[in-house]
């Protein structure tokens, strides 16, 4: 029966690691993907047991785990503190029949490829495959497939966590769920019994959130962890569940001149797909994942050559991209799926989801400029991601260029924020309207099967930058009353707009009761402190 009470126990292993200070190497690990200012550090540890890293916790004032450093809100980058770093626990432990055990820093492209090698994958991997396990149970991380497997949250089926205090945690779902009195009890050594409180804020019922603590009654506290940026615990091993039969993916870009076409597209193919899941429709579509780029993204992709350098042609006149990726029964075959394709126009063709998928292309006006990578047609597939991927790339390139030239204040200005999907196209008219209505030039790509994409700014001055905060903070406030999160995939880190977005999202009160939780189980603030909230000595 589940309880409300965990226990810990010893950390296991020798200590090993010493605490590393050549400039050189510390040097390189002082800032994140964003490029979050003022890094620093006193050392960097590389555990390579429990022992290590409690006596890390025991004797650092201040600790920040790191995993891929792939975050974008400065979580990653350190003020001072030991650095402990997982990159070098990468083993993939255990595969169960139907989960898979792993240390905390084994790139997500290394683990797939590992389950690759059995028929398995693990489907919920944010847009950067590159992120550790640790980083993204950390963050809660979403991507692309969330509409189809959900994010990190529902695949984590265990973790060892090394608390504050240096003991251990090993936690397996479903054994401790909070008490209906809105708290969890750890018996530890050290500590005696402490008690953690759950917050009562209410969490948004949208596909994606990672705003500060989980919280929800009776919670599982394998749930408390994960999406806690490094700052309740430092994992030490996950256990993931897996798929066991490796999915057959039709990936397709299909470009369109009326943006209003391509966003009911997307709401069609959802309705289908959920529909298809629902019902076990053997021959409906089912789509994981539509991807958007809109008209500014697409002139980037032009401006910087990207479509000729993967031959991805574009139309000049395109306002709107989505990238579709189509799930197709496990013995489909690409001479099969050109058949189909082909073949779907024609009145006989064979009630299949690929030719149900290719009618609704041509219902949209959109079969003959689609762009398919069939199955197994992995170079295909490849330069259709890639040209995703060349738009963000595009964006950080130009803001790295006005930094460089213009202004070093200069820094991403972007937001993350998820709305229901019957809300979408009204969310983008908002990020629209805030962006021109200051004078701004911006670009809007992300995963619209979701309701959330990443609206931002390309920077010309620093007070471009100024105005995409304002502008990024009223989007919150307005994605809120949306019934939608204002952060939604990267978590909140060190960055003050978000920082500032979660307190307007849930109050002063529920930041508190974030503190509270913190308290209880780190009340030296040793653990990432200002990472999610402002440490005590800083000013709120």
């Amino acid at each position: 029966m589940p309880t409300h009470r965990a226990s810990t126990r010893p950390p296991r292993g020798p200590a090993t690691a010493t605490v590393q200070t050549d400039p050189d190497l510390v040097g390189g690990l002082l800032e994140d993907a964003a490029h979050y200012p003022g890094g620093r550090a006193a050392g960097v540890l590389y555990p390579a047991t429990e022992t290590d890293v409690a006596l890390a916790l025991q004797r650092a004032a201040h600790v920040l785990p790191i995993g891929a450093q792939s975050s974008l809100t400065g979580a990653a980058t350190p003020m001072g503190d030991l650095l402990l770093a997982t990159a070098r626990r990468t083993a993939i432990l255990e595969v169960g029949p139907d989960t898979v055990r792993v240390e905390p820093g084994l790139p997500l492209t290394a683990l797939n490829a590992g389950l690759a090698a059995i028929g398995r994958s693990y489907p919920p991997v944010p847009t950067w495959e590159g992120a550790s396990v640790g980083g993204v149970v950390a963050t809660n991380a979403a991507g692309a497939a969330t509409f189809k497997y959900g994010s990190t949250r529902g695949w984590v089926q265990a973790l060892t966590v090394v608390l504050a205090c240096g003991e251990v945690l090993d936690l397996a779902r479903g054994e401790v769920q909070a008490d209906p009195g809105g708290f969890f009890e750890i018996e530890t050594a050290s500590r005696g019994v402490v008690r953690v409180p759950v917050p009562t804020y209410r969490m948004p019922d949208v596909p994606k959130c990672s705003a500060g603590y989980f919280a929800a009654p009776g919670m599982d506290l394998v749930d408390l962890f994960i999406g806690s940026e490094g700052t309740l615990g430092v994992i030490t091993e996950v256990t993931l569940r897996t798929l066991t039969v490796r999915p057959k993916v039709c990936v397709t870009l299909v470009p369109f001149r009326d943006e209003g076409r391509g966003i009911a597209l997307a709401g069609r193919l959802r309705d289908e797909s959920l529909r298809t899941r629902r019902d076990g429709t053997p021959n409906g579509i089912d789509v994981s994942a539509i991807e958007h780029l809109d008209r500014r993204s697409l002139e980037l992709v032009r401006e910087d050559g990207s479509d000729r350098r993967f031959g991805v042609p574009l139309p000049p006149d395109a306002v709107l991209a989505l990238l579709i990726q189509l799930e197709l029964p496990a013995d489909m075959t690409a001479a099969r799926a050109f058949d189909e394709i082909g073949g779907a126009r024609a009145s006989d063709a064979p009630d299949t989801p690929l030719v149900r998928f290719c009618r609704l292309l041509d219902e949209a006006g959109a079969l003959d400029e689609a762009e398919v990578a069939v199955p197994d047609d992995e170079t295909r597939a490849k330069q259709l991601f890639a040209l995703r991927e060349a738009v963000p790339a595009a964006v950080n390139a130009r803001v790295g260029a006005a930094k460089r030239t213009v202004d070093p204040r200069i820094e991403k200005t972007a937001a993350d924020m998820v709305v229901p999907f019957d809300r979408f196209a009204e969310m983008l008219a908002i990020y629209r309207e805030g962006f021109e209505r200051r004078g701004l030039d911006f670009a809007i790509w992300g995963h619209i099967s979701d309701g959330n994409v990443h609206p931002n700014v390309i920077p010309r001055s620093f007070a471009d930058v100024e105005a995409g905060k304002a502008a990024i903070l009223e989007f919150g406030r307005a994605v809120a009353r949306l019934g939608g999160c204002p952060l939604a995939e990267h978590g909140v880190g060190r960055n003050p707009v978000k920082q500032a977005l979660l307190r307007d999202f849930y109050g002063a009160e529920g930041v508190a009761q974030m503190r509270a939780v913190k308290a209880a189980l780190d009340p030296g603030w040793t653990l990432a402190p200002g990472v999610i909230f402002p440490a005590p000595a800083e000013p709120l």
